[in-house]
């Protein structure tokens, strides 16, 4: 009878070490010191970004030899649809490098990061930023930087016909003053062919969306949920779009144009004026002027201005800026709690004093008081776009998708790409009217949003 009996016990001496051990039977880690793989997914965020993480991995793993942190990097093109796939079939990466969203919330997948947080690393956010990485009060990211898009210009064309671009950095302008300047950027390029005012491309939304929230809208929903582009703003909005077009002030191929185009445009002085820009620009095209000078580029240099997008006349100038970072997930075979305590662990490291450089390479505000204090000094913009950029904070609009529930967020999603896009397009194609659209917005408002 002792025979069986031990070895009853034997066996199970081994379920309960199975048990305690270091993984669970769907991988996930359940001490502190097993092994574990944090996948991380991001993009190039500036020039030597990938050179950055390498380094930002290696010094993670002198103190967490036990974590192997996988990451991938996606291209801008393709990345976000890759991300979606995978999140739509429960296999998201524990780390994705994006902006909090509330239709990530819906899934139940994203990482709910508060009980992770510790009050040291609060106190070392800038006031008013940590709050960039939540929904609704609830924190699921930590950004690296207070993402700002704007408008850039060249230097040498807005000099030419006397475009004081100084002041308009300063003061801001008029969608009447933008018009008026307009007339003036319309000419010819150097290579002969046409000088527009303005490009922009007719894939993305930021367009419409910089020039609706200097129009006191700063996104199709309000604060409170509430659908805003159903009055007279909006009309007025689009027809302002509509009668750059008309003007030969945009290019009437606008729906045609895609992002790669608009910045070869750019280069090629074939618009004096970007619609989508960020402060880095002025270091991409610094970096650019070099390799031309050193012969590695066969092209003409331009200087770039960093330009606030144009408020209607009876408006505020707004300057919607976000924080775009790291957001966690977990994946619906859940790995357990400590990896996701690991996730957290991996996840500010990459956000932490030295990750900072991507704000300081982006020439964009730092997050935390220890970026500042780590790259005080070694700024790489010049300071004419740092003076500029710190001018349009002053009229930052935090984004709305911020503060709404999970629900009106994935609706919100939706109705751009179901409903705004395809009316843009129409817009810059001249199929439809502006007044077509603004109906358009209205009914499919009522049906989405209820």
């Amino acid at each position: 009878m002792k025979k069986p009996l031990t070895l009853m016990l034997a066996m199970m001496m081994l379920i309960v070490t199975a048990c305690g051990g270091g993984t669970s039977g769907d991988g996930g880690a359940h001490s502190a010191d097993a092994k574990d793989t944090v996948v991380v997914w991001t993009y190039p965020v500036h020039g030597t970004y990938e050179d950055d993480l390498k380094e930002l991995i290696a010094d993670f793993n002198q103190d967490h030899p036990n974590i192997t942190v996988k990451y991938e990097m996606l291209s801008w093109a393709e990345g976000p649809k890759k991300f979606d796939v995978a999140l739509n079939t429960g296999n998201p990466p524990d780390l994705y490098f994006h902006a909090v969203d509330g239709a990530y919330v819906k899934t139940g997948l994203a990482l709910e990061l508060d009980s992770y947080i510790t009050q040291e690393m609060k106190d070392d956010f800038v006031p008013g930023t940590l709050e960039l990485g939540q929904i609704q009060g609830k924190q699921y990211g930590l950004p690296l930087y207070q993402s700002q898009w704007t408008w850039g210009g060249n230097k040498r064309i807005l000099e030419e016909v006397g475009i004081d671009y100084k002041k308009i950095q300063e003061e801001g302008w008029t969608w009447s003053e933008f018009t008026e300047a307009a007339a003036k950027l319309t000419g010819t390029a150097p290579d002969g062919s046409k000088q527009y005012a303005l490009v922009t491309d007719g894939t993305s939304l930021d367009f419409i969306e910089m020039i609706a929230n200097n129009n006191g809208m700063p996104d199709v929903l309000n604060d409170k949920g509430e659908f805003q582009w159903g009055d007279d703003r909006i009309l007025d909005t689009l027809k302002f779009i509509k009668n750059l077009i008309d003007q030969g002030y945009m290019p009437k191929e606008t729906a045609a144009i895609a992002p790669a185009k608009r910045t070869e445009m750019f280069y090629a002085e074939q618009t004096a004026i970007l619609s989508k820009a960020l402060p880095y620009y002025d270091v991409m095209i610094q970096n650019r002027n070099k390799d031309i000078d050193a012969g590695t580029i066969q092209a003409e240099k331009v200087e770039f201005v960093l330009l606030p997008a144009p408020y209607h006349d009876n408006a505020k100038p707004r300057t919607t800026m976000g924080g775009e970072g790291y957001v966690a997930f977990k994946q619906k075979k859940d790995k357990g709690e400590q990896h996701a305590k690991n996730t957290f662990l991996v996840m500010e490291a990459l956000s932490g004093a030295k990750g900072g450089n991507s704000a300081n390479q982006l020439v964009l505000p730092f997050v935390r008081k220890s970026q500042q204090e780590y790259f005080k000094d070694k700024g790489v913009g010049s300071q004419e776009t740092i003076d500029a950029a710190k001018k349009l904070a002053e009229n930052l609009d935090v984004p709305v998708t911020l503060t709404l529930d999970v629900d009106k967020a994935a609706q919100l999603k939706q109705y751009k790409e179901q409903v705004v896009k395809p009316n843009m397009q129409a817009l810059y194609s001249g199929e439809k009217t502006p007044e077509q659209i603004a109906e358009d917005f209205k009914v499919k408002a009522e049906q989405m949003f209820k």
